[in-house]
């Protein structure tokens, strides 16, 4: 059910980024100084969340890996 529901997100992100309206359907119109593109940061997001839920890591395309410290006396060190 989670990757089905995974699956349905990415689709409305991106029909929603692709945005075949011409800006007829927006949250927050790209118009407004300052907020104008918060809408698609956010979907943005919520795209790479789907994608990653669903076993397909877009980070590793540009060839960001995950740091993992060492634990100290039980301590994880964040870095």
């Amino acid at each position: 059910m989670k990757k089905v529901l995974a699956t349905l997100g990415a689709l409305l992100s991106i029909v929603y980024l692709i945005n075949p309206t011409m800006g007829v359907f927006e949250i927050l119109p790209d118009n407004l100084p300052g907020v104008g593109n918060i809408d698609e940061a956010a979907v943005t997001a919520l795209l790479i969340g789907c994608l990653r839920a669903v076993g397909f890591d877009p980070l590793k395309i540009f060839g960001r890996k995950e740091k993992k410290s060492p634990k100290k006396d039980g301590v994880i060190d964040v870095e």
